[in-house]
């Protein structure tokens, strides 16, 4: 059903719905103490580290990293999307769900004429292939290629007859419904020519679903050896062949708990290893594998294994694939490359030695991420050299920098360490230090003052904004891993951190960061009356969390009841809701620290006003450094002096005047 489902609807879903009789439904759960505890659903383990807690109404595996509210499992578990899940649940209250008719216009135009024309499009082709009097050519085709009818029907093949407007006569009965077809790439028009004629004739048809099972284009292969051989829909307002997946939805239904997906090459490598019994896998659209189909694949599986050719175009695939896969990576997902003899396809192979053995195949040969990629950058290096090892450190660099932050990182820098010698911090410092060169801008000296100023202390107050400690970053409870600017932080895994317990005496290096002040929100979201206004002051520079802590004062001002797993629903499959979830996962502790929450804030605004003092003084320093003595005006020298007088204030300790919430009571 078209609409937006109302916001309100899905907190009132939340508040009401129990995560406990949610997932105990799927997974048995057991008690233990205040939660429960399962061996968990999204990865393989024997000990127990799946944990679900009733109050904050949440899940999270110290094993995997999974984690979330009720509509988050039912999504992951399920393999759900969004609106799904929101009817799934509801049907298990008894509720309907509402949809708002009016948001259709702000989410876009609507195309369910479009996807109306796929679906009739596809009853064409199968028609086709059963009544048109060239359908045994289709026939005797799909039969040597050891399909059966059953197959055919489960991917709903069709059969394109010869002839340039089949299709068109069939569906193209207004000027509208032609326009239509042009649109999804079904018809094609000549512009030179003023002729329109149907893009798929004499082909075998593969239509192509979405995540929820919408036919939105189809492939094309020839029966015999023209060329092209295959021919894809072009991209269209349904259609983005970059994201979708051929066989993913056909997987997902035949596998209600899948654990790995198979990507191959091409449409018959699908089908025919489905007609085998191999219902995992998937193909790319004509295009090498992107960063945005693995996000999908990890969505639903934790291990992917790409399947090639053992020849160089094969290799060059697979590092296309290892690079779209590295920003993925991570943990408790696992990527592997599966290289066929050279000549032999997935569709030949698994008809040459069965199902059984391919799969054999991929438990036996499949190279795992991290060997694939030292074979190949050891390729044409000679490691008993010293130049060779710092070769290799060389060539690893931008593709470690590509991982997020995490064990797996970890582990491939030890590898990294092992083949060329280096020591992983040496290794780990030297990534940093080159990662900051390229990314940042060198800072230069001011040139020396001329003699009419006062060079001393402009120079002392300039060096003085430049010596402060870097702003600690925030504070999640765990030890803190370092890292290159511009990547992610991470943790340690809960599992084998050495946790702080929320109230530590030392707390004055973590007062100034937003992502305690959100812990202790998540805590206690009633904090948030508290806050003193304007909520702009919280703006902290370089402070990615700075923003989703006034975004989450904001909302809990209006309506400070919301509990943790509405807050991350209203942001869900936003970076924000992932960031929320991952905070949430932390241990908060049981006691209430209102006085700390309100400190924190007062320091968050002490810095801001900080930093907008640093950057006042060096426009002005910028502004004035090469002026003349008689360019210099009044109103400038006054400015100057002011600036110079609260720096000596803050170095000496003195507050400077800023919004207060401690004082607000």
């Amino acid at each position: 059903m078209a609409g937006r489902i109302p916001q309100y609807f899905i907190d009132d879903l939340l508040t009401r719905i129990d995560i406990i009789d949610v997932i105990d439904h799927r997974v048995k759960l057991k008690k233990t103490g205040r939660n429960y505890s399962a061996c968990c659903p999204f990865h393989k383990e024997k000990t127990p580290s799946f944990t679900v807690s009733p109050d904050k109404q949440f899940y999270y595996c110290f094993g995997c990293g999974a984690s979330g509210n009720a509509l988050g499992f039912v999504m992951d578990h399920d393999h759900l999307d969004f609106p799904e899940a929101i009817d799934t649940l509801a049907g298990q209250l008894g509720l309907e769900v509402p949809r708002d008719e009016s948001s259709q216009k702000q989410r876009g135009p609507d195309h369910s004429e479009l996807y109306n024309l796929m679906d009739r499009s596809v009853d064409f082709y199968s028609r086709q292939l059963k009544q048109h009097e060239q359908s045994p050519r289709a026939s005797h085709y799909l039969k040597n290629r050891g399909l059966d009818q059953q197959t055919c029907q489960h991917f709903a093949i069709g059969f394109a007859p010869p002839g340039w407007d089949n299709l068109k006569k069939e569906l193209a009965t207004s000027p509208e419904k032609e326009q239509q077809l042009i649109t999804t790439g079904m018809l094609v028009k000549n512009e030179d020519r003023n002729t329109i004629y149907d893009r798929f004739r004499d082909r075998i048809i593969f239509p192509i679903r979405d995540s929820r099972g919408r036919y939105i284009a189809f492939g094309g292969r020839v029966l015999g050896d023209e060329k092209p051989k295959y021919l894809n829909s072009p991209e269209s307002p349904i259609f983005h062949k970059g994201k979708e997946l051929y066989g993913l939805w056909e997987a997902r239904q035949a596998n209600r708990k899948l654990s790995r997906i198979l990507v191959v090459e091409g449409y018959m490598d699908v089908v025919a290893l489905t007609q085998q019994g191999i219902t995992n896998a998937v193909a790319t659209l004509g295009t090498a594998t992107t960063p945005e189909h693995l996000q999908r694949l990890f969505k639903v599986v934790p291990e992917v294994v790409f399947c090639f050719d053992g020849d160089d175009a094969g290799r060059r695939a697979a590092w296309r694939a290892l690079e779209s896969t590295l920003p993925n990576m991570q943990d408790g997902r696992q990527a592997r490359f599966l290289f066929l003899p050279q000549g032999e396809d997935p569709d030949t192979m698994v008809r040459k030695e069965g199902a059984e053995r391919f799969v054999e195949r991929i438990r036996n040969e499949a190279l795992s991420l991290d060997k694939l990629l030292f074979r190949e950058l050891e390729a044409d290096l000679d490691l008993t050299t010293m130049d060779g090892r710092a070769r290799l450190a060389k060539l690893a660099q931008p593709y470690i920098g590509k991982l997020p932050e995490s064990l797996f990182r970890q582990l491939l820098l030890k590898m990294l360490s092992d083949h060329t010698g280096l020591d992983t911090h040496y290794l780990e410092t030297h990534f940093q230090e080159n990662t900051q060169t390229r990314e940042q801008p060198v800072k230069t000296r001011p040139e020396p003052e001329p003699k009419h100023h006062d060079a001393s202390a402009t120079h002392d107050a300039y060096f003085y904004g430049d010596s402060h400690e870097p702003a600690a970053p925030y504070d999640t409870g765990y030890e803190q891993t370092h890292y290159p600017p511009g990547q992610q932080q991470s943790y340690h895994s809960p599992a084998t951190a050495t946790p702080r317990r929320f109230h530590n005496p030392q707390k004055s290096a973590r007062l100034a960061t937003s992502g305690y002040a959100i812990r202790q929100l998540l805590c206690n979201p009633e904090f948030a009356l508290e806050a003193a206004e304007p909520l702009d002051d919280l703006k902290l520079e370089n402070d990615s969390d700075s923003q989703l802590l006034i975004d989450l004062l904001q909302t809990l001002k209006k309506n400070p009841a919301l509990k943790t797993s509405t807050l991350i629903a209203q942001w869900y499959g936003t970076e924000k809701g992932d960031r929320l979830k991952a905070l949430a996962a932390l241990d908060h502790g049981t006691t209430a620290h209102r006085d700390e929450f309100l400190e924190t804030l007062a320091s968050i605004r002490k810095k801001t006003g900080l930093n907008h003092q640093q950057n006042q003084y060096k426009n002005l320093l910028q502004s004035i450094q090469n002026k003349k003595p008689g360019q210099l005006d009044e109103d400038m020298r006054r400015q100057f002096r002011e600036l110079q007088e609260q720096f000596r204030r803050q170095k000496l300790g003195v507050d400077v005047d800023t919004p207060s919430d401690t004082q607000k009571k």
